[in-house]
């Protein structure tokens, strides 16, 4: 059975921007692509789901350990500290990303600092708490998440549309559509966190 959300053992929050810089939401194009592209070098190029190129890099395995964490969880039942490490920083690097893409945060992108996007994933204790044999079929059992999520980043998407007009028009990002597109990244790295980086075999809530 699924935790609560508010304990699930992956979370995700951004701190809401009471002001908003009009000149930098209108360049925000341009200006994200020096970081995208370091993005791409560290994360080796992959995973272009998504609407921001390279954002679920770390989710692909284009940069994260992902297969060789599921043959060692598999065979030895264990999960390296450094790797899980690598992973949850770059998962919190390609987050911030594309917060700042998203005009979430006005920011530019740290690569090592938290800044307005608090990311946390619980390291786990593979022998105690991880099945040697769910990482196996973990990805069919998120099907339903992923069917859900398809519609849902579609709506992201133009949610964030509407948010760039509005930043531009009034200067502030609409509070409604700030929780919905945060709320949608976080259901996206409870998923990840559960099928592919394999941090946890707790099934993620279905919400936000």
């Amino acid at each position: 059975m699924a935790e609560s959300s508010n304990t699930y053992p992956a979370n995700l929050t951004i701190d809401y921007p009471e002001q908003c810089d009009r000149l930098t939401t209108l360049l925000r194009l341009p200006m994200v692509v020096p970081i995208l592209i370091i993005l791409g070098l560290v994360s080796g190029g992959g995973g272009h789901s998504g609407f921001l190129p390279g954002w679920k890099a770390a989710y692909s395995g284009g940069g994260c350990i992902v297969a060789a964490t599921l043959l060692m969880i598999l065979f030895r039942k264990k999960f390296p500290r450094w790797w899980f490490d690598w992973n949850l920083a770059l998962v919190r690097f390609a987050t911030r990303v594309m917060a700042y893409f998203a005009v979430l945060t006005h920011q530019y992108p740290s690569t090592d600092e938290e800044q307005a996007v608090h990311l946390d994933i619980v390291y786990p204790d593979a022998a105690r708490d991880l099945s040697r044999g769910l990482p196996l079929i973990k990805w069919l059992l998120a099907v339903p998440h992923v069917i859900v999520l398809g519609f849902l980043n579609f709506a992201l998407v133009i949610c964030t549309i509407i948010a760039w007009f509005a930043i531009l028009i009034t200067g502030r990002y609409p509070r409604g559509i700030f929780d919905f597109v945060v709320g949608v990244m976080r259901w996206d790295l409870r998923v990840a966190a559960y099928a592919v980086l394999m941090t946890t075999d707790v099934y993620p809530p279905f919400g936000m």
